[in-house]
């Protein structure tokens, strides 16, 4: 067996200890709060109506559990599935918050993020689950990289496949040429590929700019620096807007390999898909606005702006076809 990960000096040598207690309110700071066993790592779950993933989700945490002193927080979303009566009866050692409404992904993951006490934070979707010694591989990359602010593991679906999870920040040259569909042309071309990394085989450790958030380990330092998840970003583009946020703070974001998990993708957004396209044109035009107008030439902003818009409408009207075919 080898070695559980260093937790962070000034935590006592508690390994594999969860150290997690129900409860019904959020945190009002992220300052690590007292607790009578220190935490090094807390992972934080945001759930509406993934009951069956969200069992499948902490089972595997059970099962794969870190080497570290821990805590598991779950938000639930006023999920109508029985999804916090499962955590509850199934999960005593797991924090639940169950919302009264459904607050969205980045209310509720900053509802779980102030009610953490960890050192280091895992954002975990409901329909991920970890493999063995997944959640120690980031800890322990974590620990010898004191530059990262975050990093992310090598996702796969169900079935095996990789899951091209990593993707470059949506500069207008980058969506243009994945709009022109140019990365489907010429995988293998770094300008052609640049958005969704076509060219990258994900065997290597690399620093990115933006890793998806299904599984996603922050530093608090980091975050105590930049913020918390844009809450003008309910659903979509929240996990970009703070990945540029961290990199414009010099905090670098690796993807790391080694640490494998396995997710369902869109659980949760695939209850709502009509509303999920709104929502994620929405989250691109909020992230062009703050973060690249002024920063563009007007001419390129615009021209962005509107290609968005009409890129939006023709996904919209591909799906009117589909759903009427």
């Amino acid at each position: 067996m080898s070695e559980a990960p260093a937790c962070h000096s000034e935590q006592p040598d508690r390994r594999g200890t969860a150290c997690c207690a129900p409860t019904t309110a959020a945190g009002s700071s992220l300052a690590a709060q007292t607790d009578p066993i220190p935490v090094a790592l807390s992972i934080c779950i945001v759930s509406w109506n993934t009951r069956d993933h969200l069992r499948a989700c902490l089972q595997s945490l059970v099962e794969h559990a870190p080497g570290c002193p821990y805590e598991i927080i779950v938000v639930d979303n006023a999920s109508g599935d029985g999804s916090a009566d499962m955590v509850a009866g199934d999960f005593p050692g797991v924090r639940l918050i169950a919302n009264a409404a459904n607050e969205q992904y980045a209310r509720a993951s900053n509802q779980a993020l102030r009610a953490s006490a960890g050192d280091l934070l895992l954002l975990l979707n409901p329909d991920v689950r970890v493999a063995a010694g997944t959640i120690d591989a980031l800890v322990e990359f974590m620990d010898a990289n004191p530059a990262a602010g975050a990093c992310a593991p090598r996702l796969t679906y169900p079935d095996g496949r990789l899951q091209c999870s990593v993707r470059s920040f949506p500069t207008p040259g980058a969506l243009l040429a994945d709009f022109l569909c140019l990365a489907r042309l010429f995988p293998r071309s770094e300008t052609c590929g640049r958005y969704r990394l076509t060219f990258w085989d994900y065997d290597s450790v690399r620093e990115v700019e933006q890793p998806m958030a299904s599984a996603f380990m922050v530093r608090r330092r980091a975050l105590l620096q930049v913020g918390l998840f844009d809450e003008q970003f309910p659903l979509f583009f929240n996990d970009v807007d703070l990945c540029y946020r961290l990199r414009q703070a010099a905090w670098r974001i690796y993807f790391v390999p080694n640490a494998r998990a396995i997710h369902h993708v869109g659980a949760a957004t695939s209850q709502a898909r009509r509303q999920a396209l709104r929502l994620s044109q929405e989250g691109l035009l909020r992230f062009y606005r703050k973060h690249y107008r002024g920063a563009l030439p007007w001419t390129t902003y615009g021209a962005a702006m509107l290609g968005i818009r009409a890129a939006f409408a023709l996904r919209r009207a591909g799906a009117a076809l589909r759903r009427e075919s």
